[in-house]
């Protein structure tokens, strides 16, 4: 409570043009007092008027009030000022150079809270409170402070802007609407946006649901990619367990082989050695023979030679001969190696390029757009019922066969003012807005033609390009003269080359963004494609050439269809 009581104390003795502690206190008739310094520059800036009013309560005074100071005032703020409190706001609520500053603060600028589309002026919260006390202040439109509402003043009469003129496109104020924007299309500006508003939330809505498709699709695409990788991921674990069992099948297989090998070695060797030991005894036997032989060979005594040679022992069989091969024994185990490593490589070759090609492609299941048809009953399938809207008719092009077709006429026809309609180009738009998939058919006779899409805001009065189809960003067109196309967009021109027939087709595909026109005859010619973001739905449009005669949109032979 006490301090709810000082700051009253701080707002009761508080200039409300400086905000600050009263210097000098003056108090003017009507009982409000200021600051001597401020009130005086206040009223000098309104010098020139004879009457001079209060900036709180708006009483007028004739002549000027003669200022002398308030004493008792003086006295109660020295006594305030003794107690250190200060009634100066922070650093952070005056105005930057990027703020939008208080027009009644006269010392340092506060940062404004609301602006005043009737005052056309922006107020502090100490500024705007007659806002909110005074009763004809009360009925004032309050809107987030603003530095553009001197935009919504008439340059020429300097009166507030409440009047749209939808001829012009272009906001007014009363003065002009009876002077040079007499008799023209006009509505309050309230009016206006309310319409424009339905209009911007329709394109919100389109916006919005393209986000979540799209959000949706980022989603799958998440999804997709954390597929990947758990696929890749267990592709090379599974990978890494049938290699190590091919490794280690490998392994046991050269274990074997060395094992089949080192056995037969050893039983091989054993014969051979056994042979060896039978030869060599046999060798020492033959010597014992021979050194037997040699000893009897050398005895003189003639009867002991022939009485001791009988007893001699016969030779005993000798051993089979030895037929030593080439070494050769384990080539075969080489060779039958060697020809399981030249069938494994060629598996693997085989093999191997399956696994590469397998692993080289991913499908990543991105959202297509549904392909054109390729012939002209394929296109029939997404056919519309098409028909010309009479309030965006030009004057100078006349509708007839149930507003299916339009004739340029030389005499300008009595439609009434409408603000869709277009002023100076001989330009129609089609009643029904297009989205989702659809087709149509032109059919032109005679000279050139603009086949066209366009959005509904492109801008109806004047001759600017801006209202032109293909001159600007909110449009599309096929020029079809006697003997060339060309497309248009944005004021750019582009040279098509074709077959040239009396008919052409367009498919929209809204969603995907596709616009294309064929050259349609017995067959069906591309002419050109536009791949782009359609943000508003779409309306057929026609724009002749000046003394072209007429075409119109024949849909009658069509297969009816509803629109995907």
């Amino acid at each position: 409570m006490a301090q709810k009581g000082v700051q009253l104390d701080q707002e009761t003795f508080s200039c409300s043009i400086c905000l600050d502690l009263l210097k000098d206190p003056v108090t003017i008739p009507c009982g409000h007092s200021y600051c001597m310094n401020c009130i005086k520059s206040h009223w000098d800036d309104k010098d020139e008027k004879e009457t001079h009013s209060c900036p709180q309560c708006r009483q007028s005074f004739t002549p000027r009030p003669v200022l002398l100071k308030n004493t008792m005032l003086a006295v109660l703020v020295e006594e305030l000022k003794k107690t250190g409190l200060q009634a100066a706001p922070a650093d952070h609520c005056y105005a930057g150079a990027e703020d939008v500053a208080c027009d009644f603060c006269t010392v340092r600028k506060l940062k404004a809270y609301k602006s005043c589309l009737q005052c056309l002026a922006s107020y502090c919260e100490k500024h705007l409170q007659p806002h909110y006390d005074v009763a004809p202040l009360k009925k004032h439109k309050l809107v987030e402070p603003s530095k553009k509402l001197q935009e919504n003043i008439c340059s020429r009469h300097d009166e507030v802007m409440k009047i749209f003129c939808r001829t012009d496109q272009q906001l007014i104020c009363s003065l002009c609407s009876v002077d040079e924007h007499k008799g023209h299309d006009t509505v309050s500006a309230v009016a206006e946006r309310a319409e424009r508003q339905r209009e911007l939330e329709g394109s919100r809505q389109n916006i919005q649901q393209r986000i979540q498709d799209r959000e949706k699709d980022v989603k799958l695409l998440q999804q997709q990619a954390e597929a990947i990788n758990l696929s890749a991921d267990k592709a090379v674990e599974d990978s890494e367990k049938i290699f190590t069992e091919l490794i280690r099948l490998l392994e046991k297989r050269s274990s074997d082989v060395e094992q089949q090998v080192r056995s037969r070695q050893k039983s091989e060797v054993s014969r051979v050695k056994e042979l060896q030991e039978e030869l060599e005894q046999e060798i020492t036997e033959l010597k014992r023979k021979d050194a037997e032989l040699k000893k009897l060979s050398h005895t003189e005594d003639h009867n002991q030679f022939l009485h001791n040679y009988p007893s001699l022992s016969p030779l005993s069989q000798p051993t089979s001969s030895i037929h030593i091969c080439p070494l050769s024994c384990f080539e075969d185990v080489t060779a039958a190696v060697s020809e399981v490593r030249d069938k494994l490589q060629d598996v693997l070759r085989e093999k191997w390029t399956n696994v590469s090609l397998t692993g080289t492609e991913v499908d990543v299941l991105l959202p297509q757009p549904e392909p054109e048809p390729k012939s002209r009953a394929g296109f029939l399938k997404y056919s519309r019922d098409i028909t010309l809207d009479p309030n965006t008719v030009n004057t100078q092009l006349l509708l007839s066969q149930g507003n299916r077709k339009a004739t340029f006429t030389s005499q300008h026809q009595s439609y009434s003012s409408h603000r869709y309609r277009f002023t100076n180009w001989p330009q129609v738009l089609s009643r029904e807005s297009l989205t989702g998939r659809c087709y149509w058919e032109v059919e032109r006779r005679v000279r050139g033609v603009h086949v066209a899409v366009s959005y509904k805001n492109i801008r109806r009065a004047g001759r600017s390009d801006e209202c032109g189809f293909g001159r600007n960003d909110k449009s599309w067109a096929l020029s079809c003269k006697e003997n060339s196309y060309t497309f248009w967009y944005n004021n750019v021109q582009t040279r098509v080359s074709g077959p040239l027939s009396s008919r052409v087709g367009v498919y929209l595909d809204h969603s995907a963004g596709i616009l294309s026109f064929y050259s349609v005859s017995e067959t069906m010619t591309l002419l050109h494609r536009v791949q782009t973001t359609f943000t508003q739905p779409l309306y057929a449009g026609l724009c002749f050439y000046y003394g072209a005669s007429y075409f119109h949109i024949d849909l009658s032979q069509f297969k009816k269809s509803e629109t995907f």
